[in-house]
C-alpha cells in the first residue's frame, strides 16, 4: 500500500520513525515533509499535500492512505479535511484508529506527536492501516451525505442548507 506522509516540527521524530517502520512492513512510503527541522514551520501545506495525493492515488485506483502528525494533530486534521474527498479522522487510540476505518472509511489518520509515545502512534497507524471498511449501508450512506454535503453544500432531504 502506498502511506503518504507529512507532520511538522513537533512530529519530526515521528516521521523518521515512520518512514523506516511502513517501509519494513511492505509499503510504499511517500514523504511530504518536513524533511528537516524548523522550529517556526507550518503544518498547512504539508498535511494538504499529503491528502490530496491520497485522494489522487484512490481515485486513480492505487490503494493508498494518509497519516499526518503534529504536536496535538488538530491542526494537521483540520488541514487534510480541507481537501475534497479526504476523510482525516484524528485518533487517540486503538480503538478510535479502528473505528475511523471500520465506520468512516477514512482514509487519512491524524495523530498528535506530542500526545503519545513513539510505540502508541505507531500502533495507531498499524491498526488503521489493517482495519478494512465494513462496508454496511448505514455506513456508506453517511459517507455519501458528507461527499453531497462537500459537492452541493446540501444533504438531500435532512435539513441542511448550506447557509
Amino acid at each position: 500500500m502506498r502511506i503518504h506522509i507529512a507532520t511538522d516540527h513537533a512530529g519530526l521524530d515521528l516521521s523518521h520513525h515512520l518512514i523506516t517502520h511502513l517501509r519494513a512492513a511492505g509499503h510504499e512510503v511517500i514523504d511530504h515533509g518536513p524533511q528537516t527541522y524548523a522550529a517556526l514551520d507550518d503544518y498547512p501545506a504539508f498535511c494538504i499535500n499529503a491528502a490530496q495525493a491520497t485522494v489522487d492515488d484512490r481515485e486513480s485506483g492505487v490503494e493508498a492512505l494518509g497519516v499526518v502528525f503534529g504536536g496535538s494533530g488538530n491542526g494537521e486534521q483540520m488541514a487534510a479535511n480541507k481537501v475534497s474527498g479526504a476523510r482525516a479522522a484524528l485518533v487517540w487510540n486503538l480503538s478510535t484508529a479502528r473505528l475511523a476505518r471500520e465506520h468512516n472509511d477514512a482514509n487519512v489518520i491524524s495523530i498528535g506527536a506530542r500526545e503519545h509515545t513513539i510505540a502508541e502512534a505507531t500502533s495507531f497507524i498499524d491498526a488503521f492501516i489493517a482495519e478494512p471498511f465494513s462496508d454496511e449501508e448505514r455506513h456508506t450512506r453517511r459517507i455519501r451525505q458528507l461527499g453531497e454535503y462537500e459537492r452541493t453544500k446540501t444533504i438531500a432531504g435532512k435539513d441542511v442548507d448550506g447557509r
